[in-house]
């Protein structure tokens, strides 16, 4: 064991610094996101900044977006785990004060203030700007494909709700043969398979309806598509079997890798949005022109031209 690096024993007493700060390099992420958030007019930008005169008090919108700007630079979105984040991780500690607010919060707060978290992007696209971060007019333009909470199951085309109804009229057929059979059957067992087979039977006819009724839904749509649980969420490829989900745009600034302009679409492919990203960036960069780069999924003779 002597060649190997051993730890201290647990029962070791250690001498901790006095103060949260001292845990917290200057350098470290947590404190531009501290600065940057202090330093901006939450209210102008669309945020709740004045409290209810009742009822149980509420975090303050700077907190929360401190919280989902963490959550955002470290790839940690689930509102679960930001939870537990908050916690037991010594930067969100010195952050946000020792505050941990719970899951369903966080998740309100990002589903209520969507508007306002864009405008804060804008303001920092404004910032950097103004610290001639973006000194290139030079901009990479990419998707990404996100998945929504929709499940696979909760999501409908025309092809895939006709292929399901068939799946149901066959589970039906062969209920309806098992009954013939059982007739065949001494009598009280016949009964019981029976009343069980037909129950099966009621329960497929239910579905049938509700199959019926969503039909009806998703021909009312343009994209005939319909989704239950996300209702903007889309079926697209992506990499195994594809997702239920959205495709995020983002135009990236070349030299410094800082987001200048992104957008949230359902559309599966990338090929109508070089145009739009593009001119974003560039009202964004406030140039008269803008190098834009994007891979060959975006190729499309209208858009470039």
């Amino acid at each position: 064991m002597s060649r190997f690096i051993i730890g201290e024993a647990r029962t070791q007493a250690t001498l901790f610094p006095e103060q949260l700060d001292d845990y917290v390099s200057e350098d470290n992420s947590v404190r531009v996101i501290d600065v940057f958030i202090d330093g901006i007019d939450l209210s102008a930008l669309g945020f709740k900044t004045i409290p209810a005169k009742t009822g149980r008090p509420a975090y303050h919108p700077e907190t929360m977006l401190k919280l989902y700007i963490y959550g955002y630079l470290n790839r940690v979105q689930s509102s679960r785990r930001l939870e537990k984040e908050a916690g037991r991780n010594v930067e969100l500690m010195w952050l946000l004060g020792r505050l941990a607010p719970d899951f369903k919060t966080i998740a309100d707060f990002r589903k209520n203030n969507t508007k306002a978290i864009r405008s804060v992007c804008r303001e920092f696209v404004i910032i950097c700007r103004k610290l001639n971060l973006f000194s290139e007019a030079f901009v990479a333009i990419d998707g990404s494909k996100f998945k929504a909470d929709n499940n696979r199951d909760r999501n409908y085309t025309r092809a895939k709700l006709k292929r399901r109804l068939e799946l149901i009229d066959e589970s039906i057929e062969k209920y309806l043969g098992q009954i013939a059979s059982a007739d065949r059957l001494d009598e009280t067992v016949a009964k019981a398979k029976t009343e069980r087979l037909e129950t099966k039977i009621e329960k497929l006819k239910k579905e049938i309806e509700r199959l019926n009724e969503t039909e009806a839904q998703l021909l009312a749509t343009p994209d005939k598509q319909i989704s239950l649980t996300d209702p903007d969420a889309r079926s697209m490829r992506s990499a195994g079997n594809g997702i239920v989900g959205y495709n995020v745009q983002t135009a990236v600034d070349v030299e410094n890798h800082l987001i200048v302009a992104h957008e949230v679409t359902n559309v599966g492919n990338d090929r109508a949005q070089l145009a739009n990203m593009a001119i974003q960036a560039k009202e964004e960069l406030k140039v008269d022109k803008l190098l834009v780069v994007a891979d060959r999924g975006y190729y499309n003779g209208e858009e470039i031209k």
